[in-house]
C-alpha cells in the first residue's frame, strides 16, 4: 500500500483532467539530526517566540507579515491569502512538452512520485505516462504546493510519473561572474587523450545504491562509542599529492585505473591448478 499523498488534485492537459496524487519522493528520517542542549545540565533547549518590546509571544498571538520599509510591515492573514487561490492550486496545469535534454539539472529543486488516484483515473494516467515516453518529452506545467506556485517537470519512471518542481530563471543566479577569471586557452592534445582515456576508463552505468553517506555512517559510529564509553575511531584525513606535472599525473592516474580493473591473478591461475590436479589424481 503506498504511504499518505503530500498532495491530491488534478493533472490536467487541454480538456484532459485526471485525479492524481503527490508523493515525496526523498526522506530525510534516516538522517543523524542533532539537538541543541544546555552545555552545564545537557537538558534540551526550546526555542521561544519573543517580542522586544512585550516578551514572550504564544502561537495564537503571532502572525505573517511583509517589511515593505525598514521595520515597517504589512500583515498578511488567511483571508489575504484566499484571495489570490489560482488555478493552479488543486490542478496540476501541462502548459508545453519539451525535450529532456533541454531541461538543465540547475533547475532542478524537489522530487514527487506521481500516481493516478484511484482505479478511474488510471486509463487516462496510463494513456499520458506512455505519450511521453514514446515521444521522450518532459511536460512543463505550473501548480500550488505549501502556498506558492511551481514550475515543474513531469516525466515517466517506471509505472508512474516524476514530478519535479523547478527554480525560476531569476532565483538562478548567473554562472558568468563565477566563471569569468577562468583564462581561455589552447588544451594540449595530449594531456586531453590522456584525460578522456582516464574519463573512458572509469565510465560505468550509474548506480545510486552504490554510494553511502560517509560521513553520516561516521557520525553515527562516534555517537554509538560515545554511548557505549569507548573511545571512537577517527577517520584520517586523506593526504592529497602535489601535483608537480599534469601529464605525469594523469598517466599514473590512467595507470591506477587500468591495474584496478584488471581480475587478481589468483582467480586467472585457479581453472589451470584445479586441472593439474585433477590429472595428477587420475
Amino acid at each position: 500500500m503506498a504511504p499518505r499523498a503530500s498532495w491530491t488534485g488534478y493533472l490536467r492537459l487541454s480538456l484532459v483532467t485526471i485525479p492524481v496524487r503527490l508523493y515525496n519522493a526523498v526522506s530525510s528520517t534516516s538522517k543523524v539530526s542533532l539537538n541543541q542542549l544546555h552545555k552545564d545540565c545537557n537538558v534540551r533547549l526550546r526555542q521561544q517566540m519573543v517580542c522586544p518590546e512585550h516578551g514572550k509571544v504564544e502561537k495564537e498571538d503571532i502572525v505573517k507579515g511583509y517589511e515593505f520599509e525598514k521595520d515597517r510591515y504589512v500583515v498578511v492573514d488567511e483571508a489575504d491569502l484566499q484571495k489570490i487561490k489560482l488555478e493552479t492550486t488543486k490542478t496540476i496545469d501541462l502548459i508545453q512538452f519539451v525535450d529532456a535534454r533541454e531541461v538543465d539539472a540547475i533547475y532542478f529543486d524537489t522530487p514527487y512520485y506521481v500516481a493516478p488516484d484511484g482505479p478511474v483515473a488510471e486509463e487516462g494516467f496510463r494513456i499520458l505516462r506512455e505519450a511521453l515516453r514514446l515521444a521522450n518529452k518532459i511536460a512543463i506545467g505550473q501548480v500550488v504546493i505549501s502556498n506558492r506556485e511551481h514550475v515543474v517537470a513531469i516525466q515517466p519512471q517506471d509505472k508512474g510519473l516524476v514530478l519535479n518542481t523547478l527554480h525560476y530563471a531569476e532565483e538562478v543566479r548567473n554562472a558568468a561572474s563565477y566563471f569569468e577569471d577562468i583564462k581561455t586557452a589552447e588544451v594540449q592534445k595530449p594531456q586531453l587523450d590522456l584525460a578522456q582515456q582516464l574519463v573512458n576508463s572509469l565510465a560505468s552505468s550509474f548506480e545510486p545504491a552504490k554510494f553511502k553517506d560517509r560521513y553520516q555512517d561516521a557520525l553515527l559510529e562516534v555517537i554509538k562509542g560515545k554511548i557505549s564509553g569507548s573511545e571512537p575511531v577517527i577517520a584520517q584525513k586523506a593526504e592529497m599529492g602535489k601535483v608537480i606535472n599534469l601529464m605525469d599525473a594523469l598517466k599514473q592516474s590512467l595507470a591506477q585505473s587500468i591495474s584496478q580493473k584488471k581480475p587478481p591473478a589468483e582467480s586467472v591461475k585457479a581453472p589451470a591448478a584445479r586441472k593439474q590436479k585433477k590429472v595428477k589424481n587420475a
